[in-house]
């Protein structure tokens, strides 16, 4: 009867004044069977949820600059899986992965922390293009938008659906650890470093609310750079959580409603949290978790920006072996092209072989072209898209990619499933950029080889994997870097 009434309780009264997103639809794919997928949003913002600035008394222990810095770049993304007896998988993506992204016109790759930032900057503009100036319509839709924008792009990465996930501020971190009393923590080395204000010994110890703030968010002097600082927030969690367990915060109401508090003020859920959803995030305090991070193949620089080069296919293949076949397949059809979607290009341009450079940037995306021939007279002459019926979501993702208005109705004169692209003499293609071998890297210079963060240079020509580090279990505190 006790855990029936708290259970009922956490659901309808603790959940109350939460902020709930809708950025998961009803299409977006979701798990079979008992498992579900969780995706852990944090975000390097120094504005609150409703994108005012924090106030100074928050933001001088957070050593991370003003209102001003920071963006809204997602510097945390850990996708957990809970498997129906409660076994928890959890994966730390980390933040420079050079991945795909046609969500932004003029974008083709970027990195994957910058899916949210770029996303609402771009439909805050579009907003305010048309007249909308209500600031906390922008801020809303614009997050909407964003996080919808990174959910996306971590369902392509992954190859997984997401059922779930919750988003927390900058703040949240020094909240959290605040509310906890400090956290525990242990370092192999003594560290010290002047931009994120870390500077502890080493061994196990107890940080208080600024101090953790600085050990998650450490990554200048660290031997692995953003990976180590991928491990300390894998650490953070771990302690965390077995803070959690240990006080008993999960049983008792009391501890339970101080812990949600910092939630209503620091942290966004997806729509359809209830106790279930708590109940096994609880498995998240015990001992049947593994932090993971996904694997990189090597550290570069392609257009002045330090990235991580990855191999999309291994990634797949990983997270499917380790989260199992219940929450692999729905995603990875929903995230590709329609395989009945036939794309013809028009060149209504002056220069000679455009179309042929359209269509091989589109089979880079996995989009099946048909006819890629000049213009006949009778056609249009301007850059369009146009779609029969049957190929809206497709003919939408093109324009996307290729910086196109897209168009709001369809051509019934074409034939069904084809979307036709025709380019002019003001279309300007994007540039074929798979991120995996020297000669189709856009704007690289330079030799592949080991990226060193530390010193900003390249420090030799030969491929280096970096350390990725062993998995973090769930079970205390784990020493890291």
């Amino acid at each position: 009867m006790a855990a029936t009434g708290s259970g009922y309780w956490m659901a309808h009264g603790v959940l109350k004044g939460i902020t709930v997103s809708q950025a998961l639809s009803a299409e977006d794919p979701k798990s079979t069977g008992d498992g579900q997928n969780i995706l852990l949003i944090g975000l390097d913002s120094r504005k609150d949820q409703n994108g005012d600035d924090l106030p100074w008394s928050v933001l001088k222990h957070l050593h991370a600059g003003d209102s001003d810095d920071g963006g809204y770049n997602t510097n945390t993304l850990i996708l957990a899986h809970i498997s129906a007896d409660d076994k928890v998988t959890a994966f730390s993506i980390p933040r420079d992965d050079w991945v795909s992204f046609n969500g932004v016109p003029g974008y083709n790759h970027i990195k994957i922390k910058e899916a949210y930032g770029l996303t609402k900057q771009y439909v805050e503009q579009k907003m305010i293009n048309k007249g909308v100036s209500d600031q906390k319509e922008l801020e809303t839709k614009g997050r909407e938008a964003a996080r919808a924008a990174t959910l996306k792009a971590v369902r392509k990465l992954t190859g997984v659906p997401i059922d779930y996930f919750a988003e927390v501020n900058l703040a949240g971190f020094y909240d959290l650890a605040q509310s906890l009393g400090g956290v525990d923590v242990c370092l192999k080395h003594a560290v010290y470093d002047s931009y994120s204000g870390a500077d502890f010994p080493a061994g196990r110890q107890t940080l208080d609310a600024e101090q953790a703030l600085a050990f998650v968010r450490q990554r200048h002097g660290l031997e692995n750079g953003d990976l180590d600082r991928t491990h300390r927030q894998q650490a953070f969690l771990s302690a965390v959580m077995h803070q959690l367990q240990d006080s008993g915060t999960f049983t008792d109401i009391g501890k339970l409603k101080g812990l949600m508090a910092v939630a209503r003020k620091d942290v966004v859920l997806s729509s359809g949290w209830d106790e279930d959803q708590f109940r096994r995030m609880g498995a998240l305090a015990g001992g049947s978790i593994e932090y993971r991070t996904l694997p990189v193949v090597r550290y570069d620089n392609i257009n002045g920006q330090d990235v991580n080069i990855i191999d999309p296919a291994a990634i797949k293949a990983e997270v499917a072996a380790a989260f199992g076949s219940s929450s692999s397949t729905p995603s990875t059809i929903a995230e590709s092209p329609s395989p009945s979607t036939v794309v013809d290009v028009i060149n209504a341009s002056s220069t000679s072989g455009l179309a042929t450079k359209v269509a091989r940037t589109l089979k880079h995306d996995g989009y099946t072209t048909g006819s890629v021939r000049d213009r006949v007279k009778g056609e249009p002459s301007t850059t369009t898209i146009e779609y029969a019926p049957g190929a809206e979501s497709d003919a939408k993702e093109v324009a996307s990619m290729l910086g196109i208005d897209p168009p709001d109705h369809p051509n019934r004169t074409l034939q069904y499933g084809h979307v036709e692209v025709i380019v002019d003499d003001n279309f300007s293609a994007p540039s074929q950029d798979e991120s995996t071998t020297p000669s189709t890297v856009s704007g690289f210079s330079g030799s592949w080889g080991n990226w060193d963060y530390k010193s900003g240079k390249q420090t030799d020509t030969t491929e280096a994997t970096p350390d990725q580090g062993v998995p973090i279990d769930g079970g205390g505190v784990p020493c890291v870097n």
